[in-house]
Parts: structure tokens; C-alpha cells; sequence
């Protein structure tokens, strides 16, 4: 492989640069980082190092620090020479000792934290607090400057690099890999990115793929392989990568800059291209592989043991320090060898010529505005009643209920065209989906050319111009988004229900960054992450057990009450108006749970938007409580019902109840919103006790058909009195492929057992009630025989719609 590493004409060429100070500036990011580790007092070594300055439990990792601080300042230089918006996405989390150390050199950690000030004062406070009580966690977060990257993550950081660029023009993502995150599923399908970044419109993704040869307790992968084959991987991906490999800093920084350089200059030489010819096909980004030792700088060896180059550095390399003399001079051995009185002047401020190496303001990677969400501009949505449906007559309109939402959708990105702020990220399902209106305004993005006809692409709606994001990977389109939210902008993904859980820890992890964000006056809110989950367990009667799952609501459900939303609208227009709410709002990961299938339409836009407000409301036209009776009886029996098929089921058995046992007073109750379930305190969504029991009453029986699994409506409820009462029937892992009732009446969710549990359940005796248990019975019997006879439901079944009786 052959490529030109030099930079332009004007600039020296970094084998003629004297590398002494960025040498140096490294040195001090390293003491620092070592510091954080392992000192509570004496933060610059100003009296000899006793027992007393080190922290009583030492926690954080070594290991990878020392070559993120080694990218970080040679990413500043790059940034002082060319002026560039570079944002750095650490994927070896647990460096967070060199990241912190980082911003803290350039000035950006303090002006965030004012009490972690530039002096003796600060750096104590600084090392202080790292990996103790009420200070810092020991890896890359929310509270880190310039990061958008969680150190938890692993294996998600080059999609939320890739997701960070898109639409950001300007901005070049430096992304670091490590070897052992590069072993996971996630970052080995985040190569693929080539694909789907557009030179002409998003910035640039630069992987910096980080060989130090050692996990934890074990050698890497691709720490082991040959230079060649790790090149070979990533060129067949798309990349064009150089690689930079050694243990002597005298050579390896100026190799580094020479990549670095040259990397750069690719960039823009692409950009340029493209930005004035247009684009074709994908562009060969570049890309580094840096190889050097684990722990580099480090202790070669302790108690006879190798350390520095081996996994024994990942976390802390003097583990005795307090109580072993050995240990302890060692400790202050390998920090001295960094002069640290060389570095820092005696007030502890870094001296003059290295600070003067960081970039300023805005630039420096600690204060970059759109690693805050900064600069991100409001999305509007167009005005509902064009999409919305009438249901009229009411429960007889039959609708794809995401339809409407996939055109508000194709709409949003024509609005805008000119601004892009929004994107579309949903795994080859968007037609599947009954989302492929937005088809009318964009193609999906695809840089790779292809063999077909013009006339078949068009049909395929495939373009290196379309702003679609598909891709058969529930990570990558998950990923994506997250980078592109926290950068400022906005977006939907959606997803098969069962396949959600694929990336369910994704959705955790993000809504644990946005928890701990709402604490941090210097961070912006942020565009929430909007999951929509349709294809639901209830309707994939066709494809069978594997895609029958609604796991991610439970999950999303015990997370913080302060981000988690969850949403089931009944019908198109709850949907469409839970859309418009959920893509304006900030700082939430919202679930919209619905499926695409054809549904009963019951509210008009109107009442769509008065349930919304609500979260929960009895449809008193659903129900039969008797008119004429004494001012506040309550009704012998609440049918609740959340999610669109248990709505339908719901409404059905009430009506069955009018039909044969009119003398019982019936209740039906939807809930839209399924934080309002918990009490206040638990949730803010939660319904005071009050309405709460205006709704469901203080003491009836409440029949209640759920969408999910039933122990997460339990667990919802905990803590409203008497929740015994409650009596939940939900998804409870039966499946197969099979007919749409079949599903129901596998999972005891049908019409008929809500009936049979109604009548159980409510007090006192009604006429009519043997009878309906009896055609109950006999209807599910009828069912099990015409389904296997017949391959589809019952024509009372199938042709079933909910009537005023």
C-alpha cells in the first residue's frame, strides 16, 4: 500500500517538527492521569510520596489511557492547524482518567466545573475526586466534557461517531476503537459505515482502531493478528487505513502526525470532490490503526511480573501501594518519570509553552459545542388533520394505523429539505412498517453502486442522496440515532417488536446518560430517543414464536421516572398525536408501542388529543353503565385495556356483556399513557389518587388487557391501594404462527376470557350471565376446530365491529 503521508506545502513536515512539547503535553496528561488513580493529597509530588496521599480503595484503568491521551494531543495539533470541529468519541470507556486529565489541560474541565480550578486547589480537587463518593465515575460519561459516548457502551462507539456526522457537515468525528470492543457484534458491524456517509452532506468519520494486544485478562483478536490482516478487514469494509506501530515515542509521534496529517487532508480532498462534482459512490474514508503497548509508560514490571505490554496494566498496575513499601516508591518512581516539576509551575498551573499547545475556545474537544447538543434547531411538525381518519362510523373503520404516520413523516423531511435536522433509522422495515410514504420525499441511503437498472433503483428507492437510514442491524440503526440525537438533531427509530430487544441495552444505556445529563447545567437537553415498536407480538401471527416478544417494555418501564415515557395508542390518530409530542420533546427515551396491521379507528383527531392529554380516560360510549342510577354508583365491573389489540378485545367483551347481560354496569377504561398507572411519586405521569380512582373506582374488580407481559402492569401499579384487584391479562409466552385471534386466545387475552373473567370477577348476580359463560365456552371450542379446519378466524370473528347496541 502505497499513500502520500505528507501535509501541504506551507506547513512543516512532521519528521522536520520538534515533537518535545507535544511530548511533554502527553507526559503531563499521563501524571495526571496516574495521579487520579492512585492520590488523594500531594497531587505534584511536592513532599515525598507516603501512604497518607493515596487513596484508600483505588479504582479506575491504566492500560488504554496512555494511548487516548496520546490520540488526544496529536488531535489537538491537528486542530491547531487547520482550525477543524473535530469531536473525539473514546470507545475504551474506561479511560476516563485520560480524558478527564485531557480537558482538564486545555482548560475546558474547569470552566464547567469551577471548584476543579487551574492550580494546586484544583488539581487536588481533581484527583480527589476521580472513583470516589461524590465525586467521579472512573470512565467516560455525561459528566465528561466533550463526550457523547457513555464508557458502559461497549461496542456502540463507532455508530454513534457514524450517527454523530450525519448531517453535520463540517464536523470530523475522530472515533477511537479498542481492540477488545472491536471483538463485539456492535462495533464489527459499525465498519460497514463507508456505506452510508455522504461526503457531498455529513462530515467525516475518522476510526482510530487502537491495537494494545489485551483485555482485561486476556490477549485481543485482532491485538494478535498481523498488521496486514487488521488493514485487509478494514479495507474490505471500505476503509483506507495506515497504520502506526511502535514503543518509541521518538518515532511514533512523528508517524502518528504523519497520519494524522494525511488523514485530514483525505477528508477534505473527498469532501471537496464531492461538494463540487457530486457523488457516485462511496469515498475510501481513512482510517489508523495505532498499535502500542498496553500500559505504555507504565511499570515494566511489578513483583517480578511483566506489566507494561500485558493485560496486568488494564487497571491498576500497584495494587499494594498503601501497605507495601515496594509498591509505594515504585508508585512514585513511575510518576516522577514524567518531571512532573517540569510540566506544571509551582502554583500547579501547566506551563506556558504546553498549554499554549491546546486549541482555543470552542475548538478545544472539551467544549465543542455539538458534543453538548448545542446549535440544534427546534423541529416543527405539520398540522394533523391532513393525515388524520375518521372514524366514522366508530370501531367500523379499519386502518394500517402507522400509515398516516409514515406520510406526517415524508412530510417532516420535505419541511426539512433545506435544514436537515431529521432522519428516518429503521432496519429493512419501513415498507414493512407502513412508514414507505417517506419514500415520496427521500430514498434510502445507500453509497454502494449497484448492478441493477436505473429503473430498478428508482423502484428500490436506493440513493447516495437518500436520507433513510436502513440497514439490517437493530445496533446500527440504534446507534446511529443516538449520535445524531445527542449532536442536537432529531429522529425515529423503528422497529419490530421482538427485534427491539436486540439493542434493549442500548435503549438502557442511553436513558442512564440522559438521567445523569438532567444534572448538568452545561449540557443542553437534547432530542429524546423516540422507539417506535410495531410488528407487535399480538399481530406476528404470520411469522411465529421468534417474533412474538414485547421484552423492551419491561425493560424501559424500571428505568429512572425521569426520562421513560410509554405509549400505546389505540388508533392512527392517538398515534399521530403521540408523534407530534414525542418529536418535539427533549431529554426522554419515548416507546410507542402500535401495531402496522389493520386496526378498529375509535377517536377522532380531537378526541385523540384529548385522551393524549389525559394519558388515560373512560370511553363512556364503550361502556354500559346504567344511565338514570343514583349519583356516584360505581359500575359492577372496570374493563381496562392498553395497546391496541387488547382495545379491540376489550371493547368486544363489553360489548358481548351489553349484549347478554345488560343489567351489569360496565366500565371500559384506555390507557394511552402507561406512566400514569404508578402513583405521582413514582412516576410525574402518575394519576393523583384521586383520578385514579375516579377511573377505576376504590374497590371494584378491574378486568385488565395489556399488551405486554402482565407482570409489568403489576409492577406499575405497585403502591396504588388494593392492587389485588386488578386482575391483568397479558402476553404470556404462548405463540406460534398461527390466525390473529388465535394469538389472543393462546395468550387467555381473547374477548371471551375477558367476558369469563368479568363475570367472575364482578359482584352480585346477573341474568344472562350462565348463558354468555356458556357461548363463551363453546365459542372458543368452535374457534380451536374452524382455525385448523379452515386456516383463518371465524367470520363472527373476522367480521366482528363494535356497535351502539
Amino acid at each position: 500500500m502505497s499513500r502520500d503521508l505528507n501535509t501541504t506545502d506551507t506547513d512543516p513536515k512532521p519528521e522536520e517538527e520538534n515533537f518535545d512539547l507535544l511530548h511533554r503535553y502527553w507526559s503531563a496528561a499521563n501524571y495526571l492521569t496516574v495521579a487520579q488513580i492512585y492520590l488523594q493529597e500531594n497531587p505534584l509530588l511536592q513532599e515525598p510520596l507516603e501512604p497518607r496521599h493515596i487513596k484508600p480503595r483505588l479504582l479506575g484503568h491504566w492500560g488504554t489511557s496512555p494511548g487516548l491521551s496520546l490520540i488526544y494531543a496529536h488531535l489537538n495539533r491537528v486542530i491547531r492547524r487547520t482550525g477543524a470541529q473535530v469531536l473525539m468519541v473514546t470507545g475504551p470507556g474506561h479511560g476516563g482518567p485520560a480524558v478527564v486529565a485531557n480537558t482538564y489541560l486545555e482548560g475546558s474541565y474547569s470552566e464547567v466545573y469551577p471548584a476543579v480550578g487551574r492550580g494546586l486547589e484544583g488539581l487536588r480537587s481533581l484527583v480527589r475526586q476521580f472513583s470516589t463518593p461524590g465525586g467521579i465515575a472512573s470512565h467516560v460519561g455525561p459528566a465528561t466534557p466533550g463526550s457523547i459516548h457513555e464508557g458502559g457502551e461497549l461496542g456502540y462507539s463507532l455508530m454513534h461517531a457514524t450517527g454523530a456526522a450525519m448531517d453535520n457537515p463540517d464536523l470530523i468525528v475522530a472515533c477511537v476503537v479498542g481492540d477488545g470492543e472491536a471483538e463485539t457484534g456492535p462495533l464489527e458491524g459499525s465498519w460497514k459505515a463507508p456505506s452510508f456517509i455522504n461526503p457531498l452532506r455529513d462530515g467525516a468519520v475518522l476510526p482510530i482502531l487502537h491495537l494494545n494486544g489485551h483485555k482485561i485478562s486476556g490477549p485481543t483478536v485482532l491485538g494478535r493478528r498481523s498488521n496486514l490482516a487488521v488493514a485487509s478487514l478494514l479495507e474490505a469494509h471500505g476503509w483506507d487505513p495506515v497504520i502506526v506501530s511502535g514503543d518509541d515515542p521518538a518515532l511514533v509521534h512523528p508517524a502518528l502526525a504523519s497520519a494524522m496529517d494525511a488523514a485530514y487532508a483525505s477528508i477534505r480532498a473527498i469532501q471537496s470532490h464531492a461538494r463540487k462534482e457530486g457523488v457516485t459512490g462511496p469515498a475510501r474514508w481513512p482510517a489508523i490503526i495505532l498499535r502500542t503497548p498496553k500500559g505504555w509508560t507504565g511499570p515494566a514490571t511489578v513483583d517480578g511480573k511483566a506489566v507494561e505490554g500485558t493485560h496486568r496494566s488494564h487497571q491498576v498496575p500497584l495494587a499494594g501501594v498503601r501497605d507495601n513499601p515496594g509498591h509505594l516508591r515504585q508508585l512514585e518512581e513511575w510518576m516522577r518519570s514524567y518531571r512532573p516539576e517540569e510540566l506544571f509551575d509551582a502554583d500547579g498551573r501547566l506551563i506556558a509553552e504546553l498549554s499554549g499547545l491546546a486549541p482555543e475556545g470552542d475548538l478545544r474537544m472539551g467544549s465543542l459545542p455539538a458534543s453538548r447538543g448545542k446549535g440544534g434547531r427546534d423541529l416543527a411538525t405539520p398540522e394533523l388533520k391532513q393525515y388524520a381518519i375518521e372514524p366514522v362510523p366508530r370501531g367500523a373503520v379499519m386502518h394500517e394505523s402507522t400509515k398516516p404516520l409514515g406520510e406526517m413523516l415524508r412530510d417532516i423531511y420535505l419541511d426539512t429539505a433545506d435544514d436537515p435536522r431529521f432522519r428516518l433509522f429503521c432496519p429493512d422495515e419501513t415498507n414493512s412498517n407502513r412508514l414507505g410514504a417517506v419514500f415520496e420525499a427521500t430514498d434510502r441511503c445507500l453509497m454502494e453502486p449497484a448492478a441493477s437498472s436505473a429503473a430498478a433503483l428508482a423502484a428500490d428507492h436506493v440513493s447516495v442522496n437518500g436520507r433513510v437510514m436502513e440497514v439490517l442491524s437493530e445496533h446500527l440503526c440504534q446507534g446511529w440515532l443516538e449520535g445524531y440525537l445527542l449532536t442536537g438533531r432529531h429522529g425515529l427509530f423503528a422497529s419490530y417488536e421482538a427485534f427491539a430487544m436486540v439493542s434493549a441495552s442500548m435503549t438502557i444505556q442511553h436513558a442512564k446518560w440522559l438521567q445523569h445529563s438532567r444534572d448538568l447545567e452545561w449540557r443542553e437537553p437534547v432530542p429524546s430517543l423516540n422507539i417506535l415498536l410495531t410488528s407487535t407480538c399480538w399481530r406476528n401471527d404470520h411469522n411465529g414464536f421468534s417474533h412474538q416478544g414485547p421484552g423492551l417494555i419491561d425493560a424501559v418501564i424500571s428505568l429512572s421516572s425521569t426520562v421513560v415515557r410509554v405509549y400505546f395508542p389505540p388508533d392512527a390518530n392517538t398515534l399521530l398525536v403521540t408523534a407530534e409530542h414525542v418529536l418535539k420533546s427533549k431529554d426522554y427515551v419515548n416507546l410507542v408501542v402500535i401495531d402496522k396491521q389493520e386496526h378498529p379507528q375509535y377517536l377522532s383527531l380531537e378526541e385523540a388529543r384529548q385522551h393524549a392529554a389525559v394519558g388515560a380516560s373512560a370511553w363512556d360510549w364503550a361502556g354500559n353503565e346504567i344511565p338514570g342510577t343514583p349519583s356516584g354508583r360505581e359500575p359492577d365491573i372496570v374493563l381496562a385495556c392498553a395497546g391496541d389489540v387488547p382495545t379491540q378485545e376489550t371493547l368486544a367483551a363489553a360489548w358481548l356483556l351489553k349484549k347478554h347481560v345488560p343489567d351489569m354496569s360496565v366500565r371500559v377504561v384506555n390507557v394511552m399513557d402507561a406512566m400514569v398507572l404508578p402513583p405521582p411519586g413514582t412516576h410525574p405521569h402518575g394519576l393523583s389518587s384521586a383520578k385514579f380512582q375516579e377511573l377505576f373506582t376504590a374497590d371494584v374488580d378491574v378486568v385488565m388487557a395489556w399488551h405486554g407481559y402482565a407482570r409489568a402492569l403489576h409492577q406499575l401499579l405497585h403502591g396504588r391501594p388494593e392492587p389485588e384487584r386488578f386482575h391483568v391479562r397479558g402476553y404470556n409466552e404462548q405463540g406460534t404462527t398461527t390466525t390473529p385471534f388465535d394469538m389472543v386466545v393462546l395468550n387467555k387475552v381473547s374477548r371471551y376470557h375477558l367476558v369469563m373473567e368479568a363475570l367472575h370477577r364482578a359482584k352480585g348476580e346477573f341474568a344472562g350471565a350462565g348463558h354468555l359463560l356458556e357461548h363463551c365456552q363453546s365459542q372458543l371450542e368452535a374457534h380451536a376446530n374452524y382455525i385448523r379446519e379452515h386456516f383463518e378466524d371465524l367470520p363472527e370473528i373476522r367480521d366482528w365491529v363494535w356497535t351502539q347496541q
